[in-house]
């Protein structure tokens, strides 16, 4: 609830900004000030019942307004992108002395109203592009060669599952258009990275019940994101995934068998995980023979130069997005040390997934949204 309440607090703070950048700045008045004024107002409680949905407000009435108003803050962040730039723009031709921006000039109210309607336009286009992008999560395909891969698993293809987010403003049928996808391809193993809800076990756990109907002779794996943990315990959440035929990898290993030779997949809790559910890669990679080919499942990328010490094969992740908005890839890759598609750090070859859904705003701009199958390959001297 405090977490709930302080994102109420700086989205009506943001909300305050935009209206002075786009209201008072342009010196708005009579009806069109209202009405820009009584927008930003609903759009703000929309936003806060979207944050809450799922956590602290049941899904049953709060995804729907709660849906309008993430999707608003897709817009939200667009706006305040383009107001910083034509304010950054405003404040150089100041310095640089240029009449027309002058606080004095007649001319300034139109030229700040003239670019405040282009910020308006461009950041609703953004957002309504981003909407139909992240509607439906497309196929992407990736061969992988790997030197110790044993001959029996060749050909071995995994659908990597990750960052559903299903909650506030996704619910039961997405998870069903993701099982069905994944199904269509006939993957031999599901990996599931991590980061699939936002909301309690209680309020959302009907969302993710289509998992059950995966399909893979091979099995369901899964560890926890970090977003498990953010309403709920994320023991619970992987409790209840167990219900579903995932088996969860709690900083444990599975023994994966075919055509009579044995891999191990393994799988750490997230790095941000709190006690007393801290990621312990020796713990999950503990009693293996250290001659066998090892898959681990990491939410988040930053594992990688850890499992590279174990060498560790294979690590499969998710939580980057691939940036999910333009331009937030350049901000993702300061603190990941890949962002998204195949990568090789050290010892261990990574495959990083830009996820199915979206955290947030359900909007997704240059960077669609995707189940990963990979087809694994031994590598050829």
């Amino acid at each position: 609830m405090i977490r709930f309440l302080g994102f109420a607090i700086v989205l009506a703070a943001v909300h305050y900004w935009l209206h002075r950048r786009l209201v008072r700045a342009t010196e708005l008045q009579g009806r069109p000030k209202l009405l820009a004024d009584g927008a930003l107002i609903v759009l703000w409680l929309l936003a806060v019942v979207g944050v809450g949905s799922g956590e602290v407000f049941s899904t049953a009435w709060a995804r729907p307004p709660g849906f309008v108003g993430w999707v608003w803050l897709a817009a939200v962040f667009y706006l305040v992108l383009g107001s910083a730039v034509v304010g950054l723009i405003v404040l150089g031709a100041r310095l640089a002395r240029v009449q027309a921006v002058s606080p004095t000039d007649p001319r300034r109210r139109t030229i700040l109203r003239a670019a405040g309607a282009g910020v308006v336009v461009s950041a609703l286009a953004a957002m309504g592009y981003g909407v139909w992008e992240a509607a439906t999560p497309r196929v992407v395909r990736a061969r992988i060669p790997l030197a110790r891969l044993p001959e029996e698993f060749s050909g071995l293809r995994i659908a990597l599952i990750s960052d559903l987010h299903v909650g506030p403003a996704r619910g039961r049928g997405f998870t069903e258009k993701v099982v069905r996808l994944v199904n269509s391809e006939h993957p031999d193993l599901i990996a599931i990275a991590g980061d699939l809800v936002d909301g309690t076990v209680a309020k959302v756990g009907r969302d993710l019940e289509p998992l059950a109907d995966l399909v893979a002779p091979l099995g369901v794996y899964g560890v926890a994101g970090n977003h498990e943990f953010y309403a709920d315990d994320g023991g619970a959440w992987m409790n209840f995934w167990e219900t579903l035929g995932v088996e969860p990898l709690r900083n444990s290993r599975a023994e994966v068998v075919r055509n009579g030779a044995v891999i191990d997949i393994a799988g750490v809790y997230d790095i941000t995980a709190p006690a007393p559910y801290e990621p312990d890669m020796d713990a999950a990679l503990a009693g293996r023979d250290d001659n066998r080919f090892v898959i681990l499942l990491a939410h988040q990328p930053l594992h990688v130069e850890e499992a590279s010490e174990h060498n560790v094969d294979l690590q499969l992740s998710g939580h980057t997005h691939g940036g999910q908005m333009w331009p937030l890839r350049t901000v993702v890759a300061l603190v990941q040390p890949t962002v998204s598609g195949l990568d090789r750090i050290g010892n261990t070859v990574i495959y990083t997934t830009i996820g199915a859904g979206a955290w947030g705003p359900p909007v997704r701009v240059g960077a669609p949204p995707e189940i990963a199958i990979l087809t694994l390959v031994r590598a050829v001297d």
